[in-house]
This record gives C-alpha cells, sequence and structure tokens, in this order.
C-alpha cells in the first residue's frame, strides 16, 4: 500500500482542549508519523505520513477532535513528503 503524506490547518475551538495529545494518540494508534502544533492566530497546524488508508483515517478523524474541541474547518493539501519524526510528537 502507498504511503501518503499531508500537511493540516485545523481551526475553531482547537486550542487548549487537548486537541494536540488526543491528535498524537490517535496518530500513534493509527501507526502515522509526524507532527502537531498550535499556532499563534488560534489553529492548529500538522503534518502526517503514513500507510495511505491510516492517514486518511487521521485527517477524517481532525474534523471531529476530542470531546471538548469545536472544529470549523480542517484545510489539508497532499505533500509529496515529509521530514517526519520516527514517531508522533507534540510540538
Amino acid at each position: 500500500m502507498a504511503d501518503l503524506s499531508i500537511h493540516a490547518f485545523v481551526s475553531g475551538r482547537v486550542q487548549g482542549v487537548w486537541f494536540r495529545q488526543s491528535t498524537k494518540e490517535k496518530a500513534l494508534s493509527l501507526g502515522v508519523q509526524g507532527w502537531v502544533r498550535n499556532l499563534n492566530d488560534g489553529r492548529v497546524e500538522l503534518m502526517a505520513t503514513g500507510e495511505e488508508q491510516a492517514v486518511l483515517q487521521l485527517e477524517a478523524w481532525l474534523s471531529q477532535g476530542p470531546e471538548l474541541a469545536n472544529v470549523a474547518e480542517v484545510i489539508s493539501d497532499r505533500v509529496d513528503s515529509i521530514d517526519a519524526p520516527q514517531t508522533f510528537e507534540v510540538r
């Protein structure tokens, strides 16, 4: 199965609601590598790479996020490749 890499921005109530840690836990459970971080404008940014179906599952999960989040929008682009850590980390 082919690998897939994405670069995504999530907006809404996504900071201070355990979004980054929940994203890390979801990614690790799917075997996806990459990172997630808060941005100064209130959005969350992430880069993820891994087996195509796993990355697509993570991408779909971003629209919902953890229980306390209120996701307004997910903007996600496919990218050729990313310089990902060997795990998934919160930055």
